[in-house]
């Protein structure tokens, strides 16, 4: 496995985590509502811009998108 794709799969392990923190929920709560709602898919295709953001406007790049997705978390 490259150094790029264990770098990124790091980086998403740590972004659900923040993300689960954020919304007051578990790591496995928090990644399955990211799979529902194609949150995983959005930051694997926009990794190389969404990696360089602070987590914190990430987690809110992704309650926003997992909402137009059918999320209900606001």
């Amino acid at each position: 496995m490259s150094k790029t794709m264990i770098d990124k799969i790091n980086y998403m392990i740590m972004l659900i985590t923040k993300f689960a923190v954020a919304n007051d929920m578990s790591v496995q709560q928090a990644y399955i509502y990211l799979q529902d709602y194609k949150g995983m898919d959005f930051v694997d295709e926009f990794y190389d811009v969404e990696h360089t953001l602070p987590l914190d406007e990430v987690v809110d790049d992704l309650k926003i998108y997992c909402k137009r997705m059918g999320g209900n978390i606001a």
